[in-house]
């Protein structure tokens, strides 16, 4: 009932705005913009000493299928290691309860979609005047767009749970190395299959569709995938950290250890790691990917007015991309040879320095392999193009690196700001252990910040040697191509983001199969597998393991927002210039002179704002019915397992604020996307500069403030042996006030961005559109109907989500009805309401 209730808003939502375009009765159609967006013929230029571009991208296609072919060969490894089968009982439970939300985020996710092809239609078929079948094609990317993003995070799921049981199990043999290659490996085999399936399908559309409609497949291919974005990875965030909060409060109130099997919040916990740091990071990395490269793309259309040289920019572009694809392959096999060679025989191990030397050697290869493939593919290009342009792809790539770096500053657990954090907590308590990680939050955004304009500022000023010569704006360009440097080592920065939620997992499955307390386990591990397991060494590995799997996490995070902000910057341009006419007309109107453009910089901070509040009021509002109902049904005494249905209530739980939050959140974004850009172009460009620089430093700060709650909590635990102190319970409620800051609204933050940037290059040129033709006061009344409905979604998303109990004491009845597939629907009932 919960659900239908929400696909019915959805279904009314979307009904309002199609039907109020609609009701436009615009006839005509609009010129110009992303409409006519029309590719060069790439047969018809030559790179590289005679070779076509068609047929190097050609290569380009092998390159992505082996790509995807090395991610599933590595999946069936790691499927095939050995695993005792209480263990892998406990992983293959994780996997059904995420597999079991990933339906229905599926589901949820075509009601969304149902809403954007409606101004898909409008847009291509009424306005630009494209034939039905041309429309049927654009939509049908679209559709494509988000099933790639729901695909990879699937992926994702079925990959870490094949390895948190097998990283489990190769603990207890008492060696380091497996247990940091396993993680690894599944890390490498998402972010291959990742990277080469969206470069796959961007291949596809460049290579075989018609020049006339492949540029509008394009932006429908993307609004597609940022649409599944943004939803998985709001609702991952807020499940996740309903689950994390929950399992994490009731250490505190039982004095119960890490993952205790009787907990059953802890089986919801371990869904969330998948839904929250694997689906969401895996989904939103292929977005941030494809997304980027159409940012080019589009700039690249509308910018440069010689054809010749369109094709072979874009065949540079693709080919380099594949180039890097193989420079991380080739980087993962070095640096893994060279951790078996170092730590084979190794007792003990920094599981953050292969980590470490893995990101910089990709770098480095990177890089080396930029300028050799500039050189090869454009370096007739004259006036020394190819060096510059590889440069300010280096810039970026250098930043993938970097940044990591700075990230550990605040949120390593050998950082001297995550250290601030324990020691204010030993004296001070919670409150500061609170104040010391706000105080690492705001440092790592000055600090990343300065390091991100340092390199912008490089790109921006060899942008200034001779690129103007060829194209408009060419410090968009630059900015462009230092976001595509961003993601140039992409396999790589998803493998270590992802190392995360298996090293995390591979605890959890420790504690919840219970296996030191089944009788005769360990001569029963020694005749079947042929080791005499190590117990405590195992126990201690993990948790260290686990501390590098946070700052890992922490570091892929500024590296996406970053992209999004760079990429963001170049998609904005390209309707700048669609809305001046290629720069020559309405430039007095960017300026803060210019009223309605300094209005929308106003109103992208509050959008940014509300944006965190709402995303951590359904992580507050979730996670107090989780604790409620974890209290009510957890049993201490004589149990050493929760019971299975108690943990899918939890489950349920988490779901069901997740998709109501996400509701809430995504229908006001879009409805405030559509009300901004209807009430006047510029006002909508200011908005967007807005939402991309506050989101930035947003971000930062709360995924950094985060990591430094989470992994001075882990220095308690693994470092000081302190857990059921005093200290302890202070760090765990700095760490739970950290969840949903770093996993629920800073990472979220990056796809609601890229697609409110990329929907709007629809909705503002819809917009201008039906003004030129001469209907001022409907577009005018249609942007206050819009904004009232955001705004509605806006009120419902604290008050609708509020904690509906007295403030004296008991609970009241609070109007959610249980999930539809809940085993016993009386007792859910009850327990929600």
């Amino acid at each position: 009932m919960f659900q239908r209730r929400n696909l019915s808003t959805v279904a009314r939502a979307g009904l309002i705005g199609a039907g109020a375009l609609a009701l436009s009765g615009c006839g005509g159609h609009i010129d110009g913009g992303e409409a006519s967006l029309e590719l060069p013929d790439l047969s018809g230029v030559t790179v590289g000493g005679g070779l076509s571009g068609t047929a190097l991208l050609m290569v380009g296609l092998l390159v992505t299928v082996l790509g995807l072919v090395f991610g599933v060969a590595v999946l069936r490894r790691i499927r095939d290691l050995p695993v005792h089968r209480s263990m892998r009982e406990v992983s293959e439970l994780i996997y059904a309860t995420s597999k079991a939300y990933l339906v229905q985020q599926g589901k949820f996710l075509l009601a969304l979609w149902g809403v954007i092809a409606a101004v898909i239609v409008l847009y291509y078929g009424v306005l630009a005047g494209f034939s039905w079948g041309r429309v049927a094609v654009v939509i049908a990317f679209s559709l494509i767009g988000m099933a790639g993003s729901y695909s990879v995070a699937w992926f994702g799921i079925r990959v870490n749970t094949y390895a948190n049981s097998r990283t489990s199990f190769a603990a207890l043999e008492g060696r380091p190395l497996p247990v940091h290659r396993i993680p690894l490996q599944a890390g490498m085999s998402i972010g291959m299959v990742l990277i080469s399936l969206e470069l796959l399908m961007m291949l596809v559309i460049l290579l075989f569709l018609p020049r006339d409609i492949a540029g509008a497949c394009f932006i429908g291919f993307a609004i597609g995938e940022s649409l599944g974005a943004a939803a998985l990875r709001i609702a991952g965030g807020i499940f996740t950290k309903i689950a994390d909060i929950g399992s994490d409060l009731m250490k505190i109130a039982f004095k119960i250890k890490e993952d205790d099997a009787r907990n059953p919040g802890v089986i919801a916990d371990c869904t969330g790691d998948n839904a929250g740091d694997s689906v969401g990071p895996s989904a939103d990395g292929f977005e941030t990917y494809g997304v980027t490269g159409v940012a080019l793309v589009t700039f690249l259309l509308l910018a440069v007015h010689d054809p010749g040289l369109q094709a072979t920019l874009l065949v540079w572009i693709f080919a380099v991309r594949a180039v890097m694809l193989i420079a991380s392959a080739l980087s993962y096999v070095a640096n893994d040879a060279w951790a078996r060679r170092r730590y084979r025989d190794a007792d003990r191990m920094n599981f953050e320095s292969p980590l470490t030397s893995l990101v910089w050697l990709t770098s480095a290869v990177s890089i080396a392999a930029t300028y050799l493939s500039a050189a090869w593919l454009i370096g007739d290009l004259g006036d020394g193009l190819w060096w510059k342009l590889a440069t300010i792809i280096s810039c970026g790539t250098l930043a993938g690196a970097l940044i990591p770096e700075l990230v550990k500053v605040f949120t390593s657990t050998s950082s001297r700001h995550v250290r601030e954090v324990v020691k204010s907590s030993r004296e001070g308590g919670p409150s500061l252990n609170i104040l010391s990680g706000l105080v690492a939050g705001n440092f790592s955004g000055y600090w990343l910040g300065i390091a991100i304009v340092a390199l912008m500022g490089a790109a921006y000023l060899i942008s200034g040697m001779g690129l103007d010569e060829v194209m408009l704006a060419p410090a968009v360009f630059a900015f462009g191509l230092v976001a595509f440097g961003f993601l140039g080592m992409g396999p790589v920065t998803i493998a270590v983001d992802s190392y995360g939620p298996v090293t995390d997992n591979a605890q959890s499955v420790y504690e919840l199969s219970v296996i030191e307390e089944l009788e005769g386990i360990s001569e029963e591990v020694e005749r079947d597998f042929g080791f005499a397991p190590r117990w405590e060494s195992a126990k201690r590995m993990l948790e260290e393991n686990d501390g590098a799997g946070n700052t890992f996490k922490a570091t892929a995070k500024p590296v996406l927002i970053g992209t999004a902000v760079v990429g963001a910057t170049t998609m904005i341009f390209s309707i700048i210039i669609a809305l001046t006419d290629g720069l020559t007309t309405g430039i007095e109107n960017l300026s803060l002179i210019h009223p309605p453009f300094l209005l929308g910089l106003i109103a992208g901070g509050a959008t940014i704002y509300w944006f965190t509040g709402a995303s951590i009021q359904a992580v507050t509002t979730g996670s107090y019915r989780a604790v409620e109902y974890i209290k009510e049904t957890i049993r201490l005494d004589g149990e050493t397992k929760a019971s299975t249905e108690d943990s899918r209530r939890v489950v349920e739980i988490c779901t069901q604020y997740a998709q109501q939050g996400m509701l809430n959140i995504f229908l006001a974004v879009f409805f405030a996307t559509l009300a901004f850009a209807f009430v006047e172009p510029y006002f909508f460009i200011g908005y967007l500069i807005s939402i991309a620089l506050f989101g930035l430093y947003q971000a930062i700060f709360m995924a950094n403030a985060g990591g430094a709650w989470d992994n001075a909590k882990k220095i308690v635990e693994v470092d000081l042996h302190a857990k059921g102190t005093a200290l302890h319970d202070a760090t765990i409620v700095g760490d739970t006030v950290g969840d949903p800051y770093k996993d629920t609204s800073s990472v979220a933050l990056n796809p609601v961005i890229k697609f409110t940037t990329l929907f709007g290059l629809l909705a503002v040129e819809l917009a201008v559109g039906m003004a030129e033709q001469g209907s001022h006061a409907l577009v005018y009344s249609l942007a206050a109907g819009f904004f009232v409905v955001s705004a509605f979604f806006v009120h419902r998303s604290f008050y609708g989500m509020r904690i509906k109990a007295s403030l004296e004491a008991e609970p009241e009845a609070v109007d959610l009805e249980p999930a539809p597939e809940a085993p016993t629907p009386a007792r859910a009932a009850e327990r929600i309401g």
